[in-house]
């Protein structure tokens, strides 16, 4: 009898970061940024309302276009599957990831409930601003290349080759 699985994801948060954009060395595009997703609960002993926030590493696959409208602040909305690694870090000791790939990215806005618009991609009119849906045949395309900038995260071309792209 064959099992079954899934891995599915579905996330509805505000990003932490701008998000950068790196290419592997045959050109793809490799989009990352992290979001926070924020979930509010009433302390048995206290009786108090508190918030709980979870951050999520998230993965975009041929999004170069995209990256500009990611900022900040902004909300979006994440389809997509886990998927953990493994890298070794300068100091040659062995460091384990877990990453939301996304197949889908809504932005629905940011500060102030608006939302950038995005005139190459679809979009429609949501809640409080413009929404722009950007599936994962959509995204991609273009031919410019975002700058990187150094960060502390282990550097790109030595954690991820293009035997890692998934598809």
């Amino acid at each position: 009898m064959a099992s079954k699985s899934v891995n599915k994801v579905i996330l509805l948060g505000n990003l932490g970061r701008d998000a950068e954009t790196k290419f592997t060395p045959s050109g793809v595009a490799r989009t990352t940024f992290s979001i926070a997703t924020t979930r509010r609960y009433k302390d048995s002993q206290t009786g108090e309302w508190k918030d709980e926030t979870d951050w999520h590493n998230i993965v975009l696959w041929r999004s170069e276009n995209v990256a500009n409208y990611l900022t900040k602040g902004k909300q979006v909305y994440i389809e997509g599957r886990l998927q953990s690694r493994s890298y070794d870090d300068k100091d040659g000791n062995k460091r384990y990831i877990t990453e939301v790939v996304a197949d889908e990215l809504i932005l629905l806005g940011g500060r102030g409930g608006e939302a950038a618009p995005v005139p190459e991609m679809s979009s429609g009119v949501g809640q409080g601003g413009s929404v722009v849906s950007m599936p994962r045949s959509a995204m991609g395309g273009g031919a410019s290349r975002a700058s990187s900038t150094p960060s502390a995260e282990p550097q790109f071309n030595d954690v991820v080759s293009d035997d890692d792209v998934p598809f």
